[in-house]
């Protein structure tokens, strides 16, 4: 059994066992000894804890996890050991006498050392490996072409990307290895530019800068840019926040009330059932799209937190693969539903049955009508684009659609007939055809009077396939035909006549059937007959006889007759009583 203490190494608390204690101990002070004489021995000895303290974070699963001897041995082989090194000037030649360089993968820092306004232009160029100031001159293009809009992106990787500050970040930023060689090499460099400056420093000019108390100007800038650019990010943070927040919010609630545990019965999953021909389950549907929405929401609801909250800590790669893989499944997933959602409409099939029947009076004329479902009458039904989910006496649900159209056509013969074609999709001709099949359509004959359905209906376990049914009713020649009134659509009618009436105007009205499919009116006023057109006061008459244009304005009378006589035009003023008729021979 090993004795357990609590340590402070680098403002962090570790539980360490004490063998392991006693081990780093020795190599810190190993460590202190190396650098005793040496410039800036106090900075690189922190750096140093500072390292070891995040490879020790790095290693821990949880907070309460004891630091063995295991983790010691596998920093100090990363950190190598003190006599590994030369801590004198030699190491800081050209060619070190040790080297071995190990490379890590850069850290996103801004360059404060080098920086014009924020350093972000020299942290990106250590990042990718490029000359800071191809990076600047790419902001300068960006941001004229973007009419500025580049410096707002500017001002959010400002905010977003911290500065490198202690060594080991500045180690980091440049990819370079954190271990002793390398912290102490980089905290003497920094030693020897101020040796540098404090010596070619112009001490008059210093002390007239410090009694003004003055900025250059672009540090001035600096701070006025980032105080308007936090000013902005903050506010675009919570917004971020909000968007984020709400859209989980909305959809956790929708789905564990309405796709998985269906607590609240709503129309829309009475249409999910309708429409899902592939039969995929409600509640994977909305978990999917839980994740394919909820994902994206939760990553700006984080980068608002981000912008807030400095320190935010992060929440790991695990975290973010785990989510990112989620979102890609899901988005994969609901694209092959959405293929075997289109696949399911793929084929089209079609069912015809003919039939022939007798007028019992051909001398009286043929009634047609149309029979109207009761769909409209209760409000509790669910529709969409005239398809209706109802239930049938026997308590069993059926599909009613409206896709009906009723064609008249002259017979071939003296018979009449009639021919229901219906018509569905389907995943294969097979399937189609045998849900085209199954689609119920009704009229009734009797006598002379056609009674025809202007709906269809099917089983709901057939889905909405685009199921329609079109009737062809073939009429004899010089069949007489009244369309009567009912509470059908009357815009179920195609029926070609001679007075191009649409097919609710030809209701009330005596046809006869034309030997070319044409209905011709038997009882339509003259005007009608003759393509009469009248507005207002005045009307226009074509016929055989000529043109007849009479025009009957406000107290002016204009009179326009052409025919085989020749051109006759006459006029009346009505605060005169002279005419005048003029007439031209052709």
């Amino acid at each position: 059994m090993n004795k357990t203490i609590n340590i402070n190494l680098a403002n962090l608390f570790f539980h360490i066992d004490e063998v392991a204690y006693t081990k780093l101990q020795r190599y810190l002070e190993a460590i202190k000894r190396s650098f005793a004489n040496t410039s800036g021995s106090d900075e690189i000895i922190a750096d140093i804890e500072a390292r070891i303290a995040e490879l020790f974070h790095e290693k821990m699963e949880n907070e309460r996890q004891v630091i063995t001897e295991k983790e010691v041995d596998q920093v100090i082989a990363i950190m190598g050991q003190p006599e590994d090194y030369m801590v004198d000037e030699d190491i800081f030649e050209d060619e070190p006498i040790s080297t071995h360089k190990s490379k890590r993968v850069r850290k996103l820092y801004r360059d404060i050392e080098n920086k014009y306004i924020g350093g972000v232009s020299a942290g990106l160029g250590h990042y990718f490996g490029i000359d800071a100031l191809w990076i600047r001159l790419l902001w300068v293009l960006l941001t004229i072409f973007s009419w500025g809009g580049f410096v707002f992106i500017y001002g959010l990787l400002w905010i977003l990307i911290p500065e490198a500050v202690t060594t080991v970040q500045k180690l980091d930023m440049r990819g370079e290895a954190v271990n002793i060689s390398n912290i102490e090499k980089k905290v003497k460099e920094g030693f020897d530019d101020v040796a540098e400056k404090v010596k070619s420093v112009d001490y008059e000019k210093v002390g007239n800068k410090v009694k003004d108390g003055s900025k250059s100007f672009f540090n001035a800038l600096a701070d006025i840019i980032m105080f308007f650019f936090k000013i902005i990010g903050k506010f675009i943070g919570i917004i971020l926040i909000v968007i984020g927040a709400t859209g989980i919010v909305g959809l956790f609630i929708g789905l564990f009330t309405v796709g998985i545990l269906d607590i609240f019965h709503i129309p829309g999953i009475d249409f999910y059932d309708l429409i899902n021909s592939a039969n995929t389950p409600v509640w994977l549907v909305s978990l999917l799209v839980f994740f394919a929405m909820g994902i994206p929401f939760f990553f700006l609801m984080y980068l608002g937190l981000k912008i807030l909250v400095n320190n935010l800590k992060s929440i790991g790669n695990i975290a973010k693969f785990t989510l990112l893989g989620l979102w890609l499944i899901s988005i994969i997933l609901l694209v092959v539903f959405g293929i075997r959602q289109a696949a399911e409409h793929a084929y089209t099939g079609n069912v015809s049955t003919e039939k022939e029947f007798v007028l019992i009076q051909n001398s009286q004329p043929v009634s047609i009508s149309l029979s109207s479902s009761d769909k409209d009458s209760n409000s509790n039904k669910f529709g969409l684009s005239g398809i209706v989910l109802d239930y049938t006496e026997n308590g069993e649900e059926v599909l009613i659609s409206e896709d009906v159209r009723i064609n008249l056509r002259v017979s071939r013969d003296s018979i009449p007939r009639i021919e229901i074609r219906k018509n569905a999709n389907g995943s294969s001709f097979k399937n189609a055809t045998e849900t085209a099949a199954n689609i119920n359509y009704g009229y009734t004959i009797e006598g002379n009077t056609i009674i025809l359905d202007d709906y269809l209906t099917t089983p709901k376990a057939n889905k909405y396939r685009d199921q329609e049914v079109r009737v062809y009713l073939y009429l004899p020649k010089d069949t007489r035909i009244l369309f009567e009134k009912s509470i059908g659509n009357c815009w179920t009618y195609r029926a070609s006549n001679d007075q191009n009436m649409g097919p609710c105007a030809i209701r009330d009205k005596t046809w006869v059937m034309g030997e070319d499919g044409e209905l011709k009116c038997l009882d339509c006023t003259e005007d009608n007959k003759e393509n009469t057109t009248q507005e207002g006061k005045g009307k226009i008459i074509i016929n055989e006889d000529g043109v007849d244009i009479d025009i009957k304005g406000d107290g002016d009378n204009f009179k326009l007759k052409i025919n085989e006589q020749g051109v006759e035009i006459k006029t009346n003023e009505a605060n005169s009583t002279r005419s005048e008729i003029d007439t031209i021979q052709p």
